[in-house]
């Protein structure tokens, strides 16, 4: 399954990524996150149970799609209080495949990448937001 290799690189290859630190944490970002590494916090646990994989939290573009992307598998994708009415999705990195994970980096990317570098990119990458 997928590893935070697998995240950077798929992240880096899009225009504009970087990769920095919040939190102590590593983050992908272009003006802001779009994916980021999210180990539960004490709370987290409290309140939905451990989780022992790593623990990746993806941009979503709102909350009808954070709910099909929970629908579609719970072993893969699951949600935290903290981020309630917040359009962010929590995967268990190493349930996921790296063509799924492709599809979650591209499509959070395009959520916070200026809209001119979204389109260029999707006129080279016809086939990515399908």
């Amino acid at each position: 399954m997928a590893t935070w290799e697998d995240v950077h690189e798929l992240a880096m290859a899009l225009p504009g990524a970087q990769e920095t630190t919040k939190w102590g944490n590593r983050t992908w970002a272009v003006q802001r996150g779009f994916v980021w590494a999210r180990p539960l916090r004490p709370r987290d646990v409290e309140e939905v149970g451990e989780e022992t994989g790593p623990i990746l939290a993806v941009r979503v573009a709102h909350e009808h799609e954070k709910k099909a992307l929970l629908a579609e598998d719970v072993d893969v994708f699951f949600t935290i209080p903290h981020f309630d009415g917040h359009p962010t999705v929590l995967v268990r990195l190493d349930r996921i495949s790296r063509p799924r994970l492709a599809e979650l980096v591209v499509d959070a990317w395009a959520e916070v990448a200026p809209h001119a570098v979204v389109a260029a990119y999707l006129a080279e990458h016809p086939s990515t937001l399908e």
